[in-house]
């Protein structure tokens, strides 16, 4: 099956000799049956379950180990640090953006070295022991967490390189659903493993996954073109930037990144509390969200990927982002129903569906904002983003929650989207290239 689109290779300002991006605009619709018979798309769903795999394995699961090992409670909490590389790759992105390795390519070349990696130091960790050398433990745990953030960086630039604009959706939705399986293998297949065999055959089993992955990598296609890496370290880490922010509306797109999942995260961030208060039992809540959200979460990001690819990215985010804000109405109408385990269910069922398709749409959009030649250090830079949301932004949620009563405070959640709503009418807008460089 062959698509063709038109591609078109970044437009260089004669004065800054900065490429400018440009969208990739595809003359074809794909039907979803097509775009999942494309080996080329379906290799993500492999790449997110290499993601997935190391986060549980560097936490819960390394607590579960710990704790059999009767490590000191105060250590074990203090492992929740290890997982600080994830929040600043984007400091060493650039380096992955310059140099190409001497096979694979660009991006499989260095999706084949974080996999290498992390198959040997999982495979180092699993002869330490935690209680004996606790600190050991730790240091490897950190350097696992800096070579699964690494994977991730290059992982997501693949995506955004090896996908024509319109798969996007679909394409990030695999890859989410793999990445949540990687989880499932690391946070719940290896407890039960463990409790039939030592830690350390369940650590090595771990690390063979990675062995398995890489295999997968080098069947990987490459994507398609002939991108010009940065010709210099200084332009792989100052050039995103120049170039980012000489695109119409770049602030806007930044704004819009920020507020799209803002009501979203701020309803998430207390609902174990309110599930609590209205009179629910942390067996209740545990079971049915053991059973839901997971099943919803999957359904609700094959779908939106799905829908994607029909609708197109600027209509989904508008489906999506008006699905995912009525779907706090939810917890409203649940604060006044009380305590019910049907409504409990069907809420949590409705949210993380929305909250799913809003996701998959979303990172298409954040995908489909990266110039090719800057793709790692771009979408890093534009995915951390959504921290501010999820850290600073829902910070004084308890605040408005205790102030508002929980009622009004979903409510107030539900028109906390409206203004990333609205800068959706300048999405066109976003899309086009700036004077200047038209008539460059």
């Amino acid at each position: 099956m062959s698509k063709k689109a038109i591609q078109t290779e970044p437009e260089v300002n004669p004065e800054s000799a900065v490429p400018v991006y440009q969208p990739v605009v595809a003359e074809q619709k794909e039907s979803v049956w097509e775009a999942l018979r494309n080996w080329r798309m379906l290799v993500n769903l492999f790449f997110g379950l290499s993601s997935g795999l190391p986060l549980l394995m560097i936490g819960s699961t390394l607590q579960a180990w710990m704790t059999d090992e009767k490590v000191n409670l105060g250590v074990v909490g203090l492992f929740s640090l290890v997982g600080m590389p994830y929040t600043f790759k984007f400091v060493w992105a650039p380096i992955m953006d310059r140099f190409v390795p001497p096979f694979l390519g660009r991006r499989r070349g260095w999706i084949f070295v974080t996999q290498m990696c992390l198959a040997g130091s999982v495979a180092v960790l699993s002869f330490l022991s935690p209680a004996a050398n606790p600190w050991g433990v730790a240091m490897l745990a950190v350097l696992i967490a800096f070579f699964s953030a690494s994977q991730d960086i290059v992982i997501d630039a693949y995506k955004r390189e090896v996908l024509q604009d319109q798969e996007l959706g679909l394409g990030s939705a695999l890859y989410a659903n793999g990445y949540r399986l990687g989880m499932l293998i690391t946070g719940g297949l290896a407890l039960v493993l463990a409790d039939r065999m030592p830690w350390h055959f369940v650590y090595l089993s771990m690390a063979a996954t990675f062995i398995v992955m890489s295999a997968i990598t080098i069947l990987a296609p490459e994507p398609p073109g002939n991108v010009i890496p940065p010709r210099t370290l200084r332009e792989a880490v100052i050039h995103p930037f120049i170039e980012y922010f000489r695109r119409n509306a770049a602030v806007e797109v930044l704004l819009f990144i920020v507020l799209f999942k803002i009501g979203d995260l701020m309803a998430a961030n207390l609902t174990t509390r309110f599930y609590l208060e209205l009179g629910f039992t942390k067996t209740e809540v545990g079971a049915i969200i053991k059973t839901s959200i997971l099943a919803a979460t999957l359904v609700g990001l094959f779908i939106g990927g799905a829908l994607i690819l029909r609708l197109g990215l600027r209509k989904s985010l508008w489906a999506f982002g008006i699905f995912q804000a009525m779907s706090n109405l939810g917890f409203a109408i649940l604060a006044h129903v009380g305590r019910s385990l049907p409504a409990l269910m069907c809420v949590i069922l409705t949210e993380n569906m929305a909250s799913a398709m809003g996701t998959s749409a979303f990172l298409a959009f954040i995908a489909s904002m990266t110039n090719r030649k800057f793709t790692a250090t771009q979408y890093a830079l534009l995915s951390s983003l959504i921290g501010v949301s999820r850290v600073i932004l829902s910070a004084p949620t308890g605040y408005l929650a205790a102030s508002l009563g929980w009622a009004n405070y979903f409510v107030f959640c539900t028109l906390a989207a409206i203004p990333g709503l609205l800068l959706l009418l300048r999405f066109r807008q976003w899309h086009e290239q700036p004077e200047d460089v038209r008539s460059a």
